[in-house]
């Protein structure tokens, strides 16, 4: 599918939605929609939401690259799941060469604090020294225990396409990523006839949560990380994602068994 048509919304700067909307901390809701339903929503939200422009562009290609153990822990820590657990990754901005390397906890409560640092673009798929302690320290602070960070290496590389929204009346964000593809090794699914739609708060449910709703979608256990990983290795225990993976991929996940 081609980017979200989002020409006819206000727009919001970079500056003015990181002073109202950084939720660093904050309630994750995800939702996989099929992008012949993207319309519709967008035409809900046309009235309500800003979309962020930089530089003129308002839709704009990241590439992360997540890091494990040889023994995945990050991933097993979700799939089994564990209340502290954690992913680390360097995220591309491929528009601008900006990077940083992403360290993101979950606690007890069910809320996301994610910390970043600012790295080297050409070093985005390897841990340097500096970004390996890093992680352990922000492991440490979070209570995530027995994480061998010196083992770790690069195990899926995510692309996409991302908009996002700002929703002044609540305060919340949203994105929408398009275009997805999960790439390990030398696998590679490419998700063109959907789109992920996330929502982030500081706990209640936005506008966008809502409408959503309205319209028959609930919310997915999906991680870009877990789910690409439990798509493309499937020795991995994958019972956690199996529903979302059958409801939503199992075209483009035929196409790489084949």
């Amino acid at each position: 599918m081609s980017t979200p048509s989002t020409t006819q919304f206000a727009t919001i700067s970079l500056e003015e939605l990181a002073e109202r909307a950084s939720l660093l901390t904050r309630v994750d809701r995800k939702y996989v929609v099929p992008a012949s339903d993207l319309a519709v929503l967008l035409a809900e939200l046309e009235s309500q939401a800003r979309v962020l422009e930089i530089d003129g562009r308002q839709h704009f290609d990241y590439e992360s690259v997540y890091f494990d153990t040889p023994e995945a822990a990050s991933y097993l820590l979700a799939a089994h799941p564990r209340r502290r657990r954690f992913k680390a990754r360097t995220r591309s901005y491929l528009d601008t060469g900006d990077c940083y390397l992403e360290v993101k906890t979950k606690g007890s409560r069910g809320t996301t604090a994610k910390q970043r640092l600012p790295y080297s673009f050409d070093e985005r798929n390897s841990l340097t020294a500096e970004g390996r302690e890093y992680i352990d320290e922000l492991l440490q602070d979070a209570s995530v225990d027995g994480i061998d960070t010196g083992s770790m290496e690069p195990v899926l590389t995510t692309r996409y396409t991302r908009t996002t929204l700002f929703l002044p009346g609540s305060g919340s964000r949203c994105t929408i990523d398009s275009e997805l593809a999960w790439e390990c090794d030398a696998d590679m699914v490419q998700l063109d006839d959907t789109v992920i739609v996330e929502t982030k708060s500081s706990g209640q449910a936005s506008e966008v949560d809502r409408l959503l709703w309205r319209m028959g979608h609930r919310p997915d256990r999906i991680s870009k990380f877990a789910t690409g990983l439990a798509a493309l290795r499937p020795e991995l225990p994958r019972n956690r994602w199996s529903r979302v993976l059958r409801r939503h991929f199992m075209p483009a996940l035929d196409s790489v068994a084949a």
